[in-house]
């Protein structure tokens, strides 16, 4: 039968508390169930969902789950059915025992939101027990004199059934002397006495046998019986008499043993032995046996035992009284235990939430816990409270529960962690109370956008910057955690001078650096002004947005360009001067402009070279170039003006304009000075390279069809070769094909294996049980000849080490054979381990955690349960049990250094090993598997894996690419050591990696500028002394260190005896005095050494005129005539070798299309011919040898006709050739001619060969 209410219909004042509680979040109701006891396991107890009005869906959604109080749990939840069912056997007895009605409680919690509800289940009680007496046999004596009406208390049965099940009744048989009353005590349980009817003659019968049988009344009955032996004393005529029928005393729990509780009084108005009253309790319970004893003289009740309020708050005793003659009387006492406050209010979290989220509401609940307290009265009170310090307070939603509810809003950036105490309290005396400490986590709400430290940045980027250059990193902060404050940079989309922003800079979205995408121009671009968002990764996402400007710096980029007078190669401009012109005249003026800005647009004009410096001056400022003399007839008419057009810039940047200024009255004379071969010289160096390309062309070509021609010939000649020495065709030989027979496509047999079980079995995998039986004799009752015996009821193998203080390790069961206190028995466990043994029901004892675990330091405990009883002398039993303690991922990996420093040559091979970090983690397992990973960075703009790569499973190093000292000096990056427990933990190791360099760079010559097509010479004086600084080779060396130290030699020189180098700055100088005997052209050769290991060098040449005169210079220089000799036969020889290889190559051609006309003219032929050509068969081949190849026979037949030069088969020409040709004039004749050759077996070619 199943009950389903909602709990508060049976009293007004419960109603109003549920109609209080219907208010809070977590809804709260009951429901109420009765179920007969002994059911079988998965016995339907009820739908639960459908009396609480929930859908099947909400508690799978919310998690429901069964909380008990106790370790044992006999209900168990069906959540997909909604249903609850018998988990475990259910023995009314054992669970309340005499206490009716007999139920036990639980909640079944909900998550999201979080609901309450108690479920109750009574438990009805079947008549499974037969009532039963302590004793088999009750033995009394009575005297013969006893007088009528005598009482004889009889011990009563015991039926643990409960209402009609228990002892409803009791019958004496046979009944002709006693008669039998039966009393109803206030506990519940019967005084049965006898009463003596009739006098008794022991003369005549001195023992008398009875039965008392005791029946209950459930359904089928069941009764218990015992034998009453009487033996008749003789004459004792006055039975002891109580002072008191009743007796009414109070004692304290807990009171120490030996406490006097009271002190019973009888007397007996005989004298000697038979007045002598003694006082016993002989039928009481076991419970009762051990907590109290009575003295048999004096009749004092002492405490003998434990005494619990929470156990029992009564006790009742039946004292005997007795005198030695057999006479008896019986009193009862009655004992109140009176309270004291000694158990602590317990706590236990029946929900919570480790964490909530800082939007929550007031009246969120994030915790409910249930509060007890085994004392009564005042000291049973308690009440739940939790520190002010918190914006949390407790609210009670059910008797001994309390949720725990937020009270205002939270913000995690103020306070992301709370610290509860729950303290629980009684209102004893004194108080007694407990706490309990949790840990709350506020976890966050994306409530804050990221914050930039400036509104608005400007910078500076100077013009010509390298693509990718980092300008400056945008910052923002984000006052959230995790994922809420991770920030991604994005540029917002615009133009800028038609051009999208993204084309001009980029933003890393991880960091905020600002990089370019190409070089600026200042002349094209001067400013930049964008908008960067910050936004972070919550969802929904938060943004901000700063104002960039980026203000482009100009650059000295720009050398002037000279606009006036306008160079030409082709030919040359002269400004003519009249030798009648006076002092200042104005000859011309240099026009330059340049496109920088500012101080780098400032120009300055300055004479380099001139033909005669004292004749002209240039403007500084204007460009003008005037004499600075009266012009005469001695000057020479061509005079060449170096003029060198300066900016002010830093460095400055310049251009060279060459003036040619003629000094004459007339332009013919101007002319004959100015004519020069330039224009030849080009136009020979054009004609040249056009002759070679051709010559190039026609020869490759050539060759190309000569080498087509000779790979087709090779090919069909080696096709004609396999097939004129083959005589059998091959026929491929195909092996049999295997296929599996058995079905199981793996295995060509069958494998059958047979297990037997031999002699020597014993050492065989295969074990067997060996059965046995064992006879105890038991001599006697109450000697301590029984150990305890230990029984694991439940043990775990296993247990994280992250197991919270009282996580159950194991049930234990043990029990002892004995009775009294031979079978009374304590449990106990080895010390210094963090665990500690409870007894939770009788006889059973539960292993659980006491402290903190930690694999790490020990990884198992050897567990030794220890039972011993209180006999004498005491008997144990001891079990040992091993409990591994199973690791759980609480250490991050350690690197074995926090900081890597290593070097590595620069030109290194991509792949090279550079070193290896290492990290260990104190986990085990999977836990314990550490994974190395690169941490992304950036480095010039580009990503650090594009440089650097970490083996995943050993951590070796390892360069992707090879390094350029020059452009990278060092590395600095992270790796990342990661577990593969879960969830994984980590730890960051910083490495640095320098970069060696080389001397893998040349020396540079910058000066003197070597070029192909003209020779620079610098001039020296025929006066120059000793020491004259001729020029000055400058060089560089883009390497560092001792690689960049250069050094100077004069390697080859016209006259070394004139010349040297300084060795550390490249200085030429004369050695000796300049004489007129010295030729005018000097070549030195200057080598350029730096002083790496292995040094490399540079050659320069220069040129030195030793001169007073730019004409003398000239005449040296310069040298036209095998110039043109040279191109002239150079040119004769190309045309020639070009005619020559185009004859052969159309001659090829001719050759090759002659060829093939002539053929296709003979096969025209051939078809046109009227004779009859009569197919030859060839005989019927078989094979003969036996070798197996050739299952048939195989006929082929050919026959050829006229068209048969078209058909793809050719004869070969053979040495002798067989035809047969009809002769038309004669009947049943044939005639065989034998030719040398016939026109259809002509090959195509010498190198083909046909069949």
């Amino acid at each position: 039968m199943m009950m389903w209410m909602i709990a508060g219909i049976y009293r007004w004042q419960e109603l109003l508390v549920i109609l209080c509680l219907f208010k809070l979040r977590s809804v709260m109701a009951q429901a109420r169930y009765s179920i007969p006891e002994e059911q079988a396991e998965g016995s339907f107890v009820g739908n639960i969902a459908k009396d609480l009005g929930l859908d099947v869906a909400r508690l799978i959604s919310g998690k429901a789950r069964i909380i008990t109080k106790g370790s044992r749990q006999y209900v168990d939840l069906n959540r997909s059915e909604g249903s609850l069912v018998i988990k475990e056997r259910i023995d009314r007895e054992e669970m309340c025992g005499k206490t009716t009605p007999c139920s036990f409680s639980f909640e079944i919690i909900l998550e999201n939101p979080i609901q309450l509800y108690r479920v109750t289940v009574e438990v009805t009680d079947i008549n499974d027990n037969s009532p039963s007496f302590p004793r088999d046999v009750i033995s009394l004596k009575i005297a013969e004199n006893a007088a009528l009406g005598t009482r004889f208390s009889l011990v009563s049965a015991d039926d643990p059934d409960v209402g009609i099940n228990d002892i409803q009744k009791h019958l004496l048989r046979p009944s002709n002397n006693f008669k039998l009353e039966v009393q109803s005590q206030p506990d519940g349980g019967r005084f049965v006495e006898m009463v003596l009817l009739n006098h008794l003659d022991r003369e005549k019968e001195e023992t008398h046998t009875l039965v008392l049988i005791a029946s209950d009344g459930g359904e089928p009955h069941r009764s218990g019986t015992v034998r009453i032996h009487i033996t008749v004393l003789d004459a004792n005529d006055n039975a002891p008499v109580c002072s008191q029928p009743v007796y009414k005393a109070d004692i304290k729990e807990n009171s120490p043993e030996g406490t006097v509780i009271t002190r019973i009084s009888a007397s007996d108005k005989d004298e000697g032995v038979y007045g002598e009253v003694t006082y016993s309790i002989p039928h009481v319970t076991t419970d009762a046996k051990q907590l109290f004893n009575v003295n048999i003289k004096t009749g004092e009740i002492k405490v003998a035992g434990k005494i619990d309020f929470e156990k029992s708050k009564t006790h009742q005793l039946n004292v005997q009284a007795s005198d030695s003659g057999g006479l008896t009387d019986t009193c009862k006492v009655i004992i109140q235990v009176i309270d004291e406050n000694d158990n602590i209010p317990s706590i236990q979290l029946m929900s919570l939430s480790n964490s909530i989220s800082e939007d929550s509401p007031p009246g969120t609940t994030i915790a409910v816990v249930n509060v007890n307290d085994a004392d009564s009265d005042s000291n049973g009170l308690v009440k739940c409270s939790i520190n002010d310090d918190v914006p949390f307070k407790t609210d009670s939603s059910l008797t001994g529960y309390y949720s725990i509810v937020t009270e205002s809003f939270l913000d995690r950036e103020s306070i992301s962690e709370y610290n509860l105490t729950i303290t629980v309290s009684d209102q004893g005396s004194p108080p007694l109370s407990s706490s309990k400490d949790v840990r709350l986590k506020v976890s966050d709400v994306n409530d804050n956008p990221p914050k930039f430290t400036k509104s608005e940045y400007s910078i500076n980027v100077p013009e010509n910057n390298a693509p990718g250059f980092s300008v400056f990193g945008l910052s923002a902060s984000d006052a959230d955690s995790g994922q809420n404050s991770r920030i991604s940079y994005f540029l917002e989309e615009r133009e800028i001078n038609g051009m999208s922003v993204a084309s001009l800079v980029s933003v890393n979205s991880d960091s905020g650096a600002i990089n370019t995408m190409r070089s600026f121009d200042y002349e094209q671009i001067k400013l930049i002004e964008f908008n960067v968002t910050a936004r972070d990764a919550g969802s929904p996402p938060l943004s901000s947005v700063a104002t960039v400007r980026i203000v482009v710096q100009d650059q000295n980029d720009n050398p002037p360009q000279v606009l006036y007078p306008v160079q030409t190669s082709g030919s040359v401009v002269a400004e003519m001067v009249p030798r009648s012109a006076d002092v200042g005249y104005l000859v011309t003026k240099v026009v330059a402009v340049d496109v920088d800005s500012g101080q780098n647009a400032w120009l300055s004009y300055k004479l380099q070279k001139s033909t005669d410096r004292a004749l002209f001056e240039v403007g500084l400022q204007n460009g003008e170039i005037r004499t600075i003399r009266q012009v005469t007839d001695k000057d020479a008419v061509k005079q060449r003006l170096t003029v060198i057009v300066e900016d002010n810039g830093q460095p400055s940047r310049s251009a060279t304009v060459i003036v040619n200024v003629a000094v004459a009255d007339s332009f013919p004379e101007v002319l004959s000075e100015f004519t020069d071969f330039t224009h030849d010289k080009e136009y020979n160096d054009n004609l040249t390279f056009y002759l070679v390309l051709a010559l190039a062309v026609v020869s490759f070509l050539f060759i190309t069809c000569l080498v087509v021609i000779l790979s087709v010939k090779i090919y069909r000649w080696r096709q004609s070769r396999i097939m004129l020495h083959s005589s059998l065709p091959v026929i491929p030989y195909y092996p049999p094909r295997y296929s599996d027979t058995l079905g199981t496509g793996t295995l060509p047999h069958v494998y059958n294996y047979e297990v037997c079980r031999t002699t020597d079995s014993r050492k065989s995998d295969c074990k067997f049980g060996r059965a046995g039986s064992q006879n105890v004799l038991i001599m006697d009752p109450n000697e301590n000849d029984n150990a305890p015996l230990i029984t694991l009821t439940s043990f775990s193998n296993t247990i994280a080490e992250d197991a919270p203080s009282g996580t159950t390790v194991a049930i234990i069961n043990v029990k002892d054979l004995d009775s009294d206190k031979n079978g009374k028995i304590d449990c106990l466990i080895n010390s210094n381990i963090p665990f500690a043994i409870h007894s939770s029901l009788k006889n059973y004892y539960t292993l659980v955690t006491n402290g903190v675990l930690d694999r790490e330091r020990n990884p198992n405990y050897s567990i030794t349960f220890t039972a011993v009883d209180e006999g004498s002398p005491p008997l144990s039993t001891s079990k040992t049990m091993t409990l591994k303690v199973s690791d759980v991922n609480d250490n991050a990996p350690v690197f074995e250094q926090s900081f890597y420093e290593a070097n590595i040559m620069e030109n290194n091979s991509p792949g090279f090993s550079v070193f290896s970090v290492k990290a260990r983690d104190a986990d085990t397992g999977q836990n314990a598997r550490v994974s190395y990973l690169l941490v992304d960075s950036q480095l010039n703009g580009q990503p650090i894996s594009t440089f650097i790569s970490v083996n995943a499973e050993s951590g070796v190093v390892q360069a992707v690419r090879s390094f350029d000292y020059e452009q990278i000096k060092t590395i600095t990056f992270y790796v990342r050591g990661q577990d593969g427990g879960s969830p994984p933990l980590n730890s960051n190791t910083t490495v640095k990696l320098n970069i060696i360099d080389q001397n893998d760079n040349p020396p540079q010559v910058l000066y003197p500028v070597q070029t192909g097509g003209s020779v620079v010479a610098e001039m020296v004086p025929r006066s120059a002394d000793v020491g004259y600084l001729v020029t000055k080779v400058v060089a560089v060396d883009v390497d560092s260190g001792q690689n960049a130290w250069l050094s100077y030699k004069l390697q080859k020189s016209t006259d070394r005896a004139l010349f040297e180098v300084g060795i550390q700055n490249g200085e030429i100088r004369t050695i000796r005095q300049v004489t007129d005997k010295d030729a005018v052209k000097q070549r030195l050769t200057v080598i350029v050494e730096d002083n790496g290991q292995p040094s490399r060098s540079a050659t320069v040449i220069v040129n030195v005129a030793v001169a007073d005169s730019f004409p003398e210079v000239l005449s040296e220089f310069t040298d036209f005539t095998h110039d043109k000799e040279y191109n002239d036969n150079l040119t004769f020889y190309l045309v020639l070798a070009l005619a020559v290889v185009s004859f052969l190559f159309i001659t090829c051609l001719v050759v090759i299309i002659s060829v093939k006309i002539y053929r296709w003219r003979q096969s025209r032929i051939l078809y046109h011919s009227s004779l009859p050509v009569i197919p030859y068969y060839p005989p019927r081949y078989s094979d003969t040898m036996g070798t197996g190849t050739l299952p048939h026979v195989y006929n082929y037949e050919v026959c050829r006709t006229p068209d048969s030069r078209k058909s793809d088969c050719k004869f070969g020409t053979a040495g002798s050739q067989n035809v047969l040709i009809m002769d038309p004039s004669s009947t049943g004749t044939m005639q065989r001619n034998q030719s040398e050759k016939s026109i259809l077996d002509e090959p195509d070619s010498p190198f083909e060969v046909s069949w």
